[in-house]
């Protein structure tokens, strides 16, 4: 989940219990994801038995456009500090990107990139390897022992772990989380506006518009790597929500959509047709209106009009998809 090292194991449904099918499981603590671990065979049907975790992270990115950007802290003796950019570049800054559960490295930014932080400057002169999981696995200067100011505070820009697909526009479509190195989907059982909304504001997209199921924006391929999914909607990331890692029933025919609606603004639709009847009809002018709502996912209707040239376009101002 890359939230640092475990704090609390928790036990008898700490958080809430669950639904569906119970597993026993057997870590040694070196595996990288949960499903590595063995599975159990249990005949145990208790949820209230559910287990939970508290976790302590002592990584984040600061001041980024969305949850896989921005000025890298790390936390040291309880206090949270900044990396210094000696020596910082790509092979350091995946090693961040993994452990946040990002995509890959997009760029390794410096001085001071995404604002000065603040507190100390705990670490310098990174020398990560491409095995690295952790930053703080990587040879460095040592912990405290750095010359640096803030004026010189690392950044990094991954890929994000969430994108919307299959749609002609960037705040809608078929929702793709990204986990062990490959996209796939997002079952849509328990999917309600509270996920869609950490979609939309992990990716810029302003407010939920609408949740869409059963494959809305078409099926995906690979795996479904979220099911049941439950959101508080103030959630930084989708990863951050409660959900099953490991879906047993849903297939891609589940998979789970959003259409987000960015900040206000002016939207100007034209059509340019051939027309041999009056362009004013109100019979043409109703098709065409259905037309452009079906294609842009507008659900209320509206009046279209025409220019004096003849062309005919809706203007409107609002929230739109």
């Amino acid at each position: 989940m890359g939230c640092g090292d475990a704090i609390e194991a928790k036990g008898g449904a700490y958080f809430g219990q669950g639904v569906g099918q119970i597993f026993g499981i057997n870590c040694f603590g070196n595996e990288t994801m949960l499903i590595d671990c063995e599975l159990l065979k249990t005949e145990i049907n208790d949820h209230s038995r559910d287990a939970g975790v508290i976790c302590d992270p002592s990584l984040r990115l600061i001041n980024g456009h969305n949850s896989c950007s921005g000025r890298v802290e790390v936390l040291y003796n309880g206090t949270w500090g900044t990396v210094c950019d000696n020596n910082w570049d790509l092979t350091d800054a995946a090693v961040v990107c993994r452990e946040m559960g990002c995509g890959d490295v997009i760029e390794a930014k410096s001085a001071a990139y995404f604002g000065q932080g603040s507190g100390p400057v705990w670490i310098s002169d990174l020398q990560c390897s491409n095995t690295d999981s952790r930053l703080r696995e990587c040879e460095s200067s040592g912990w405290g022992r750095v010359s640096c100011g803030h004026d010189k505070d690392a950044g990094v820009i991954c890929k994000d772990n969430v994108r919307l697909v299959n749609s002609t526009n960037p705040c809608s479509g078929r929702v793709e989380v990204f986990r062990a190195g490959q996209w796939g989907t997002v079952c849509d059982d328990a999917w309600d506006a509270l996920d869609a909304a950490v979609v939309c504001t992990q990716l810029g997209c302003g407010n939920v518009l609408e949740v869409k199921s059963a494959a809305y924006f078409g099926k995906g391929t690979g795996t479904v790597w979220m099911n049941n999914v439950n959101c508080f909607g103030s959630e930084p990331a989708l990863m951050s929500c409660s959900h099953n890692a490991t879906p047993n029933r849903c297939g891609h025919e589940n998979d789970a959509g959003v259409i987000c609606g960015s900040v206000k603004f002016m939207l100007r639709v034209e059509v340019k047709a051939n027309l041999q009847v009056n362009p004013n009809s109100a019979g043409i002018l109703n098709k065409l209106s259905e037309e452009i709502r079906k294609r842009l996912h507008i659900n209320e209707t509206f009046s279209l009009r025409t220019q004096d040239d003849g062309k005919i376009f809706h203007k409107r101002t609002g929230a739109a998809p």
